[in-house]
Protein backbone atom coordinates (compact mmCIF):
# COMPACT_ATOMS: atom_id res chain seq x y z
CA UNK A 1 0.00 0.00 0.00
CA UNK A 2 2.99 2.12 0.57
CA UNK A 3 5.06 2.09 -2.71
CA UNK A 4 5.08 0.56 -6.38
CA UNK A 5 7.90 -2.15 -7.72
CA UNK A 6 9.84 -2.02 -10.83
CA UNK A 7 11.93 -4.05 -12.79
CA UNK A 8 15.22 -2.64 -12.71
CA UNK A 9 18.52 -3.79 -13.78
CA UNK A 10 21.95 -4.01 -11.61
CA UNK A 11 24.61 -1.82 -13.82
CA UNK A 12 27.32 -3.71 -12.19
CA UNK A 13 26.11 -7.08 -11.40
CA UNK A 14 24.03 -7.61 -14.76
CA UNK A 15 20.54 -9.01 -13.17
CA UNK A 16 17.40 -8.10 -12.92
CA UNK A 17 16.73 -6.80 -9.82
CA UNK A 18 12.82 -5.57 -8.08
CA UNK A 19 12.97 -1.93 -7.05
CA UNK A 20 10.45 -1.21 -4.48
CA UNK A 21 10.09 2.96 -3.92
CA UNK A 22 7.93 4.86 -1.58
CA UNK A 23 4.80 6.28 -2.98
CA UNK A 24 5.21 9.64 -3.35
CA UNK A 25 1.48 10.27 -2.35
CA UNK A 26 2.18 8.45 0.87
CA UNK A 27 5.57 10.64 1.86
CA UNK A 28 5.43 11.50 5.66
CA UNK A 29 7.13 10.93 8.49
CA UNK A 30 5.25 7.59 9.27
CA UNK A 31 5.14 5.89 6.26
CA UNK A 32 8.76 6.57 5.80
CA UNK A 33 9.13 5.20 9.37
CA UNK A 34 7.06 1.88 8.49
CA UNK A 35 9.00 1.60 4.96
CA UNK A 36 12.28 1.44 6.13
CA UNK A 37 11.10 -1.10 9.28
CA UNK A 38 9.64 -2.68 6.42
CA UNK A 39 13.32 -3.10 4.89
CA UNK A 40 15.45 -3.49 8.35
CA UNK A 41 13.02 -6.69 8.93
CA UNK A 42 12.85 -8.45 5.92
CA UNK A 43 16.71 -7.64 5.84
CA UNK A 44 16.99 -9.65 9.19
CA UNK A 45 15.56 -12.85 7.54
CA UNK A 46 17.72 -15.81 5.84
CA UNK A 47 15.14 -18.19 5.23
CA UNK A 48 15.28 -19.29 1.45
CA UNK A 49 11.43 -19.13 1.16
CA UNK A 50 11.63 -15.00 1.80
CA UNK A 51 12.13 -12.58 -0.72
CA UNK A 52 15.85 -11.02 -0.21
CA UNK A 53 16.73 -7.70 -0.15
CA UNK A 54 20.21 -6.46 -1.72
CA UNK A 55 20.07 -2.72 -0.95
CA UNK A 56 18.48 0.23 0.21
CA UNK A 57 18.50 3.93 -0.19
CA UNK A 58 16.95 7.60 -1.77
CA UNK A 59 17.30 8.40 -4.87
CA UNK A 60 18.86 12.21 -5.96
CA UNK A 61 15.16 13.10 -5.45
CA UNK A 62 14.91 12.24 -2.22
CA UNK A 63 12.47 9.25 -2.53
CA UNK A 64 13.16 5.95 -0.37
CA UNK A 65 13.67 2.59 -2.75
CA UNK A 66 15.24 -0.67 -1.90
CA UNK A 67 16.18 -3.38 -4.07
CA UNK A 68 15.48 -6.80 -4.16
CA UNK A 69 15.93 -10.40 -5.87
CA UNK A 70 13.93 -10.33 -8.91
CA UNK A 71 11.40 -13.29 -9.50
CA UNK A 72 9.80 -14.22 -12.35
CA UNK A 73 7.61 -16.79 -11.38
CA UNK A 74 3.83 -17.15 -10.71
CA UNK A 75 2.06 -15.77 -7.52
CA UNK A 76 -0.42 -17.86 -6.19
CA UNK A 77 -3.87 -15.87 -7.05
CA UNK A 78 -2.71 -15.98 -11.17
CA UNK A 79 -2.27 -19.58 -10.23
CA UNK A 80 -5.80 -20.42 -9.41
CA UNK A 81 -7.42 -18.13 -11.25
CA UNK A 82 -5.20 -19.13 -14.61
CA UNK A 83 -5.26 -22.87 -14.23
CA UNK A 84 -7.58 -23.57 -11.46
CA UNK A 85 -7.36 -25.83 -7.95
CA UNK A 86 -4.32 -27.61 -7.46
CA UNK A 87 -3.64 -30.86 -6.63
CA UNK A 88 -3.36 -32.06 -3.00
CA UNK A 89 0.48 -33.23 -3.15
CA UNK A 90 1.30 -29.72 -4.97
CA UNK A 91 -0.33 -28.27 -2.31
CA UNK A 92 1.50 -29.74 0.40
CA UNK A 93 4.52 -29.25 -0.97
CA UNK A 94 3.44 -25.35 -1.57
CA UNK A 95 2.49 -24.67 1.76
CA UNK A 96 5.71 -26.80 3.63
CA UNK A 97 7.31 -23.94 2.04
CA UNK A 98 5.55 -21.21 3.30
CA UNK A 99 5.64 -22.65 6.96
CA UNK A 100 9.25 -22.54 6.61
CA UNK A 101 9.59 -19.15 6.02
CA UNK A 102 7.42 -17.89 8.20
CA UNK A 103 8.89 -20.40 11.47
CA UNK A 104 12.18 -18.16 10.92
CA UNK A 105 9.96 -14.96 11.23
CA UNK A 106 7.89 -16.09 14.41
CA UNK A 107 10.91 -16.99 15.83
CA UNK A 108 12.23 -13.60 15.49
CA UNK A 109 9.32 -12.59 17.02
CA UNK A 110 7.63 -11.07 13.18
CA UNK A 111 3.99 -11.61 12.38
CA UNK A 112 3.14 -11.09 8.57
CA UNK A 113 0.26 -10.23 9.26
CA UNK A 114 -0.79 -10.40 5.79
CA UNK A 115 -0.29 -13.96 4.01
CA UNK A 116 -2.27 -14.32 1.26
CA UNK A 117 -2.54 -15.92 -2.31
CA UNK A 118 -0.73 -12.78 -4.41
CA UNK A 119 1.70 -12.57 -1.65
CA UNK A 120 3.44 -15.33 -2.26
CA UNK A 121 5.51 -16.68 -5.39
CA UNK A 122 5.80 -19.55 -7.29
CA UNK A 123 8.97 -19.91 -9.37
CA UNK A 124 11.43 -21.77 -11.21
CA UNK A 125 14.91 -20.90 -8.96
CA UNK A 126 17.98 -22.59 -10.52
CA UNK A 127 17.38 -26.64 -11.02
CA UNK A 128 14.73 -26.55 -8.83
CA UNK A 129 10.88 -26.36 -9.89
CA UNK A 130 8.04 -24.97 -7.69
CA UNK A 131 10.40 -23.09 -5.86
CA UNK A 132 8.28 -20.78 -2.97
CA UNK A 133 8.95 -17.25 -1.85
CA UNK A 134 6.67 -15.22 0.81
CA UNK A 135 6.70 -11.69 -0.49
CA UNK A 136 5.86 -7.91 0.77
CA UNK A 137 6.43 -7.83 4.73
CA UNK A 138 5.13 -4.29 5.11
CA UNK A 139 2.41 -5.30 7.39
CA UNK A 140 4.71 -6.84 9.96
CA UNK A 141 4.38 -6.72 13.50
CA UNK A 142 7.23 -7.11 16.10
CA UNK A 143 5.62 -8.86 19.37
CA UNK A 144 8.19 -6.78 21.54
CA UNK A 145 7.86 -3.65 19.97
CA UNK A 146 5.27 -1.31 21.29
CA UNK A 147 6.25 1.80 18.99
CA UNK A 148 4.84 -0.34 16.23
CA UNK A 149 1.47 0.31 16.91
CA UNK A 150 1.92 3.68 16.45
CA UNK A 151 2.78 3.24 12.91
CA UNK A 152 -1.11 1.94 12.08
CA UNK A 153 -3.87 4.46 11.60
CA UNK A 154 -5.85 3.62 14.76
CA UNK A 155 -8.84 1.82 13.98
CA UNK A 156 -7.79 0.43 10.24
CA UNK A 157 -7.52 -3.06 9.21
CA UNK A 158 -4.49 -4.34 8.95
CA UNK A 159 -4.55 -6.97 6.23
CA UNK A 160 -6.23 -8.49 3.49
CA UNK A 161 -10.31 -9.12 4.57
CA UNK A 162 -10.05 -12.58 2.80
CA UNK A 163 -7.47 -13.85 4.68
CA UNK A 164 -7.69 -12.21 7.88
CA UNK A 165 -7.80 -14.33 11.22
CA UNK A 166 -10.70 -13.60 13.63
CA UNK A 167 -8.43 -11.68 16.17
CA UNK A 168 -7.12 -9.38 13.19
CA UNK A 169 -10.37 -8.19 12.85
CA UNK A 170 -11.68 -7.48 16.59
CA UNK A 171 -8.33 -7.23 18.75
CA UNK A 172 -5.34 -6.72 15.62
CA UNK A 173 -3.09 -5.69 18.44
CA UNK A 174 -3.37 -9.34 19.86
CA UNK A 175 -2.28 -10.95 16.73
CA UNK A 176 0.71 -13.43 16.23
CA UNK A 177 1.98 -16.36 15.19
CA UNK A 178 -0.91 -18.06 14.89
CA UNK A 179 -2.96 -15.33 12.87
CA UNK A 180 -0.59 -15.95 10.10
CA UNK A 181 -1.24 -19.85 10.78
CA UNK A 182 -5.12 -19.08 9.70
CA UNK A 183 -4.03 -16.81 6.65
CA UNK A 184 -1.70 -20.44 5.42
CA UNK A 185 -4.85 -22.34 6.31
CA UNK A 186 -7.21 -19.95 4.20
CA UNK A 187 -4.50 -19.82 0.97
CA UNK A 188 -4.50 -23.19 1.41
CA UNK A 189 -8.11 -23.70 1.31
CA UNK A 190 -8.32 -21.16 -2.07
CA UNK A 191 -5.64 -23.54 -3.39
CA UNK A 192 -7.81 -26.59 -3.07
CA UNK A 193 -11.15 -25.68 -4.18
CA UNK A 194 -10.65 -22.14 -6.34
CA UNK A 195 -12.36 -20.25 -4.01
CA UNK A 196 -11.83 -18.52 -0.69
CA UNK A 197 -13.32 -19.66 3.00
CA UNK A 198 -15.92 -16.88 2.60
CA UNK A 199 -17.78 -15.14 -0.06
CA UNK A 200 -19.39 -11.63 0.49
CA UNK A 201 -21.08 -8.62 -0.97
CA UNK A 202 -19.55 -6.19 1.78
CA UNK A 203 -15.89 -5.96 3.59
CA UNK A 204 -18.26 -6.08 6.72
CA UNK A 205 -20.16 -8.82 5.85
CA UNK A 206 -17.12 -10.90 4.88
CA UNK A 207 -15.23 -9.67 8.63
CA UNK A 208 -18.66 -10.81 10.55
CA UNK A 209 -18.05 -14.20 8.47
CA UNK A 210 -14.38 -14.54 9.62
CA UNK A 211 -15.07 -14.02 13.27
CA UNK A 212 -18.61 -16.39 13.48
CA UNK A 213 -19.33 -18.80 10.08
CA UNK A 214 -18.01 -21.96 9.97
CA UNK A 215 -15.92 -22.98 7.00
CA UNK A 216 -17.57 -25.51 4.83
CA UNK A 217 -15.45 -27.82 4.39
CA UNK A 218 -13.09 -27.47 1.15
CA UNK A 219 -14.03 -31.17 0.33
CA UNK A 220 -17.24 -30.34 -0.24
CA UNK A 221 -16.58 -27.14 -2.54
CA UNK A 222 -14.10 -29.47 -5.24
CA UNK A 223 -14.30 -32.35 -7.01
CA UNK A 224 -11.20 -33.42 -6.67
CA UNK A 225 -10.37 -36.05 -3.42
CA UNK A 226 -8.48 -34.49 -0.68
CA UNK A 227 -7.41 -36.92 2.27
CA UNK A 228 -9.26 -36.47 5.72
CA UNK A 229 -5.56 -35.74 6.90
CA UNK A 230 -5.47 -32.46 4.96
CA UNK A 231 -8.97 -30.83 5.35
CA UNK A 232 -8.34 -31.52 8.69
CA UNK A 233 -4.49 -29.68 8.91
CA UNK A 234 -6.44 -26.94 6.84
CA UNK A 235 -9.83 -26.47 9.25
CA UNK A 236 -7.34 -26.35 12.38
CA UNK A 237 -5.85 -23.74 10.83
CA UNK A 238 -9.46 -21.68 10.50
CA UNK A 239 -10.34 -22.41 13.67
CA UNK A 240 -11.89 -19.56 15.72
CA UNK A 241 -9.60 -19.82 19.09
CA UNK A 242 -6.01 -19.33 18.86
CA UNK A 243 -5.46 -22.10 21.02
CA UNK A 244 -6.96 -24.65 18.79
CA UNK A 245 -4.84 -24.04 15.93
CA UNK A 246 -1.19 -25.34 15.25
CA UNK A 247 0.65 -23.11 17.46
CA UNK A 248 4.00 -22.71 15.15
CA UNK A 249 4.29 -23.27 11.74
CA UNK A 250 6.65 -26.21 12.17
CA UNK A 251 3.61 -27.84 13.80
CA UNK A 252 1.42 -27.06 10.40
CA UNK A 253 4.00 -28.92 8.40
CA UNK A 254 4.46 -31.77 10.88
CA UNK A 255 0.45 -32.01 10.05
CA UNK A 256 0.83 -31.48 6.31
CA UNK A 257 3.51 -34.32 6.53
CA UNK A 258 0.61 -36.73 7.42
CA UNK A 259 -1.45 -36.68 4.37
CA UNK A 260 -0.87 -39.37 2.02
CA UNK A 261 0.11 -37.52 -0.76
CA UNK A 262 2.83 -35.19 0.88
CA UNK A 263 5.63 -37.00 -0.71
CA UNK A 264 3.59 -37.20 -4.09
CA UNK A 265 4.43 -33.70 -5.73
CA UNK A 266 7.57 -35.23 -7.66
CA UNK A 267 10.25 -33.39 -9.34
CA UNK A 268 9.14 -34.94 -12.53
CA UNK A 269 5.94 -33.42 -12.31
CA UNK A 270 6.79 -29.87 -11.51
CA UNK A 271 9.50 -29.98 -14.37
CA UNK A 272 6.77 -31.16 -16.46
CA UNK A 273 4.61 -28.12 -15.60
CA UNK A 274 7.04 -25.09 -15.84
CA UNK A 275 8.34 -26.74 -19.07
CA UNK A 276 4.57 -26.11 -20.22
CA UNK A 277 4.11 -22.99 -18.79
CA UNK A 278 6.93 -21.19 -18.86
CA UNK A 279 6.58 -19.34 -22.64
CA UNK A 280 3.20 -18.03 -21.32
CA UNK A 281 4.04 -16.47 -18.35
CA UNK A 282 7.35 -15.14 -20.21
CA UNK A 283 5.15 -13.91 -22.33
CA UNK A 284 3.08 -11.99 -19.58
CA UNK A 285 6.10 -10.32 -17.97
CA UNK A 286 7.06 -8.87 -21.53
CA UNK A 287 3.62 -6.91 -21.23
CA UNK A 288 3.60 -3.15 -20.94
CA UNK A 289 2.94 -1.88 -17.54
CA UNK A 290 -0.39 -0.17 -18.87
CA UNK A 291 -1.73 -3.65 -19.87
CA UNK A 292 -0.51 -5.68 -16.90
CA UNK A 293 -1.85 -2.72 -15.05
CA UNK A 294 -5.93 -2.72 -17.27
CA UNK A 295 -5.71 -6.51 -16.88
CA UNK A 296 -5.51 -7.09 -13.36
CA UNK A 297 -8.16 -4.18 -13.18
CA UNK A 298 -10.93 -6.17 -15.18
CA UNK A 299 -10.49 -9.02 -12.62
CA UNK A 300 -10.74 -6.81 -9.23
CA UNK A 301 -13.88 -7.20 -6.74
CA UNK A 302 -13.58 -4.77 -4.38
CA UNK A 303 -16.82 -5.46 -2.33
CA UNK A 304 -15.98 -8.99 -1.72
CA UNK A 305 -12.38 -7.48 -0.33
CA UNK A 306 -10.65 -9.50 -2.77
CA UNK A 307 -8.39 -7.34 -3.39
CA UNK A 308 -7.22 -4.12 -0.85
CA UNK A 309 -5.31 -1.32 -1.62
CA UNK A 310 -2.02 -3.43 -0.62
CA UNK A 311 -2.65 -5.37 -3.90
CA UNK A 312 -0.79 -2.15 -5.63
CA UNK A 313 2.80 -3.76 -4.82
CA UNK A 314 1.76 -7.52 -5.76
CA UNK A 315 -1.04 -7.19 -8.25
CA UNK A 316 0.49 -4.51 -11.60
CA UNK A 317 4.15 -4.31 -10.49
CA UNK A 318 6.29 -5.61 -12.15
CA UNK A 319 6.17 -5.55 -16.33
Amino acid sequence: AMGEVYRGYHSMLHRPTAVKLLNLDLVNDASIARFEREVQITCKLNNPHTVAIYDYGRTPEGVFYYAMEYLDGIDLQTLVERYGPQSESRVIHILRQMCSSLYEAHSQGLVHRDIKPANTMLNHRGSEPDFVKVLDFGLVKALDDEKQAKLSSAGSLTGTPLYMSPESIQTPHAVDARSDLYAVGAVGYYLLTGHPIFEATSIVELCNLHVTAAPVPPSQKTSQPISNELEHAILSCLEKSLAKRPQTARDLSLLLDRSPQAAAWSIEEADLWWSQHSREMQAEFSKPISELTATRAESENPAAGSKDEGDSFDQTVIG
